[in-house]
């Protein structure tokens, strides 16, 4: 629960939290306003659990990223014992950042680059040049980094910069047992995009948890996957959203053939190498598990109108063993999806820009959306962040 309300009028904000087939979107504000933005990353990005990327840039001993989270940076080690720490990015002494974000290093020791002071990869203070018994304030034991509590799943890095979010265990919920036999943490990622996109990072997420738009911008995907197939999940616990897509009779998985040029993932049954799971795992991390490969977008707002996503492919081991191992296969079929999509929510971002909009209804198929919008709309009123509930209303 949040203390302090987003920066909103309660009644532009409840409509959204009605029940299914009676509510409508978020206000305009929140897509276009700087105050509501601005709450977001002290509140969504900073107060909860937030996916900073996978931990393969930080697998070996020594390794250093930083990354970006909310408002604050985070700079991620792993010790020479194979530890995983994680700290606010800011240096003891004038709060200079201790790596530039987006950036990683391998060395032994944290050295921040204005002043010198270094740190052990745990955060203890190290060295503090022209600092001794002369400063009557200095105490070494009391300057370490600042920690940051994080949790590791499937691969990636969890982090939690007030603290207060409680166990990830509940956050992540029954997504946990859901996504098991996908086995994220042995994969690998093998490409990585990086889109620009102008538009704000909820719009992003709306179209990523509704198939209604994919016969008009998707004709590749109806050819794999029908646009009507499969259903939206509602009674597991967590703080996440999602639902599930068959495959098209004759396809293996999501590519431009149908064909799969990888391997299968090794723990699935026979129904989950026929569909595709799709989950926003709040506020930034989609996981869309495919029969064999995972593929993952993490987003960051940028401005009220404009997002960073990074997209990574994921694949098995045994796949990447292959000599003849094309990720191409994967990898085109969802850049022009997501290029498709691109187009799409930045059409809607100029729209909502508009002082003519007006929060739209939903349709019975975008009961997922419903579920997102519903969840954002109880967080920006101080409440816990749960799933709207979706009943017969429709």
């Amino acid at each position: 629960m949040y203390r302090t309300p987003a920066p909103l009028r309660v009644e532009e904000v409840e409509p959204a939290l009605q029940p299914f087939g009676r509510s409508r979107m978020l206000p305009r504000a929140a897509y276009v306003d700087d105050a509501v933005l601005e709450w977001e990353r002290r509140h969504f990005f900073d107060g909860g659990w937030v996916c900073a990327g996978r931990l393969d840039d930080v697998r070996e001993p020594t390794a250093q990223k930083a990354v970006k989270v909310g408002t604050t940076g985070v700079l991620l080690t792993r010790d020479a014992d194979g530890g995983l720490h994680a700290f606010a990015n800011i240096c003891r002494h004038r709060g200079h950042e201790l790596l530039a974000c987006g950036t990683t290093a391998v060395r032994g020791v944290i050295q921040c680059p204005y002043h010198a002071w270094s740190y052990e990869l745990d955060g203890r203070l190290r060295l503090a040049p022209r600092f001794g018994p002369d400063v009557s304030n200095f105490d070494p034991a009391a300057m370490g980094l600042v920690p940051v509590a994080h949790a590791e799943w499937g691969g990636w890095v969890f982090v939690d910069i007030r603290g207060s979010a409680g166990p990830f265990g509940d956050h992540l919920g029954g997504f946990g047992a859901l996504a098991a036999p996908w086995e994220c943490e042995r994969l690998v990622a093998v490409v990585t995009h990086e889109y620009e996109l102008e538009a704000n990072w909820k719009v992003a997420i709306e179209n990523y948890h509704e198939c209604y738009h994919c016969p008009l911008i998707h004709p590749e995907l109806c050819r794999v996957s029908p646009s009507e197939s499969g259903t939206n999940f509602k009674d597991d616990a967590g703080v996440w959203v999602g639902g599930d897509m068959e495959l098209a009779d004759g396809a293996e998985t999501m590519s431009l053939d149908g064909r799969s040029h990888g391997v299968m993932l090794r723990g699935l049954d026979p129904h989950q190498r026929r569909q595709v799971v799709y989950v926003n795992i709040f506020p930034n991390l989609l996981v869309s598990l495919h029969p064999d490969y995972v593929m993952a977008h993490r987003i960051t707002p940028l401005t009220p109108g404009t997002s960073h996503v990074e997209c990574q492919w994921l694949f098995p081991p045994e796949a990447i063993e292959r000599p003849d191992f094309d990720p191409s296969y994967a990898v085109d079929f969802w850049d022009l999806t997501n290029r498709q999509d691109w187009a799409a929510v930045e059409s809607v971002q100029r729209g909502l820009e508009s002082p003519a909009f007006v929060p739209g209804v939903l349709g019975a198929s975008e009961d997922a959306v419903y579920q997102f919008v519903a969840m954002v709309a109880g967080g920006y009123l101080g409440r816990e962040l749960v799933r709207g509930v979706v009943g017969d209303a429709l």
